[in-house]
């Protein structure tokens, strides 16, 4: 593993930095303090600084030589509504808010790669380092493109990373292609008519409906998509009733959907509303049908994979490098940029993690012992698209 000597020679900073961020998360799109932290660091390093990019994103600009090519390297920001568990001296101060996915380490692994290249420059033509709020649900990177990131940093390429724990510290996986699932929800909404529980005749029962429609929806993906491809209808909410007696007016249903294939994702939604329509006329239930698109796959490009690829491979050697990794059916929303551009998103190992726990769990912390890694493989990366003449 050959990490840059000068991040090492700061990772006790990165710790530092990255510990005060998981001690005062902030969700989607209320990152006020991580934001003015991460531009004030990207000020100190001398490095321009654009604030209010899709509401609380920051992007800083980093020019040297004289070339005119240009890329974009980004971090996701936000935390997720989730009490932590943890004991440790920087669990969050923020209760009922946690960074437990890694963009603490995400946005601190980006700033030491900052750092460096703004002290040594050690490229030609132009980084756009971006710090992206709202990952999480709420579409932040749809939201800067729609603020004019692309517009106001024209860049030829853009990059993602992300920690995945259980895979060994260091290690990195990626794959051109799909790479993680579309990501859609669902509100389902049945109404029946009330009646006493002893006399069901009298009524209309949501429940009884509700609970075939979640039985029919196992079987869009097990029986209307190809085996070979993927596809996951998950019902995580049925909300109906207040008592023991009574059948209630109506229920509830939620869930989300997810998939690699535009035309898989359009066969779940249509299946979910026919399936949703049968029951109806056959429950004798009024069903309303909301259906949410929300991201799409992410899909690496070939070559700007094939770069990657062997940029880790250099910084971590080949046995450490898993190409291609297999897809996950998260969902991710790098994957606007990537329909704006061509690039590349990687997963970096976080090792067992606390307890072995995976993400979003309360008990999750970042690795600090891959920051030094993750920084210098922004800064190689930058080196082999931008080399220096």
């Amino acid at each position: 593993m050959i990490v840059v000597d000068r991040i090492k020679e700061f990772h006790n900073e990165l710790t530092a930095w990255r510990q005060d961020l998981h001690a005062h998360p902030e969700t989607a799109f209320e990152e006020v303090r991580t934001s003015q932290v991460v531009a004030e660091r990207l000020e100190s390093f001398g490095i321009e600084v654009h604030r209010g990019i899709g509401r609380t994103g920051v992007v800083g600009v980093l020019r040297a030589g004289s070339g005119q090519r240009a890329i974009g390297l980004r971090a996701d920001m936000d935390a997720l509504h989730i009490r932590e568990q943890n004991a440790f001296e920087h669990r969050s101060r923020n209760d009922g808010r946690m960074h437990a996915c890694g963009h603490d380490g995400h946005t601190t692994m980006l700033l030491g790669a900052a750092r460096y290249l703004a002290e040594t420059r050690p490229f030609d033509g132009t980084v756009y380092f971006i710090f992206q709020p709202a990952e999480e649900n709420e579409g932040g990177g749809r939201v800067m493109i729609e603020d004019g990131l692309f517009d106001r940093f024209p860049m030829e390429s853009v990059y993602g990373m992300h920690n995945w724990p259980g895979v060994p510290a260091g290690h990195f996986g990626l794959r051109a292609g799909p790479m993680m699932a579309s990501f859609d929800i669902f509100e389902v909404s049945i109404a029946g008519r009330g009646s006493h529980a002893a006399l069901p005749h009298t009524g209309i029962d949501p429940i009884v409906a509700g609970s075939q429609l979640v039985a029919a929806l196992q079987t869009i993906v097990s029986r209307n998509v190809d085996p070979i491809d993927a596809g996951v209808v998950s019902v995580t909410q049925f909300h109906g009733g207040d008592t023991w007696n009574v059948i209630p007016e109506g229920v509830v249903l939620r869930g989300t959907t997810r998939s690699f294939r535009p035309d898989t994702q359009d066969l779940i939604e249509r299946r979910l509303r026919e399936a949703a329509e049968g029951v109806a006329r056959l429950s004798g239930t009024k069903i309303d049908v909301r259906y949410e698109r929300r991201y799409p796959s992410l899909i690496n490009s070939a070559a700007e994979t094939e770069v990657c690829r062997r940029v880790a491979e250099q910084l971590v050697g080949a046995e450490r490098v898993t190409s291609p990794v297999e897809p996950v059916m998260g969902g991710e929303d790098f994957a606007f940029m990537l329909q704006a551009k061509p690039g590349c998103y990687v997963f970096i190992g976080n090792g067992p993690g606390e307890g072995g726990c995976m993400l979003h769990n309360p008990r999750y912390d970042f690795n600090d012992a891959i920051l030094p890694v993750g920084a210098s493989y922004w800064v190689r990366l930058v080196e082999t698209l931008l080399p220096k003449r």
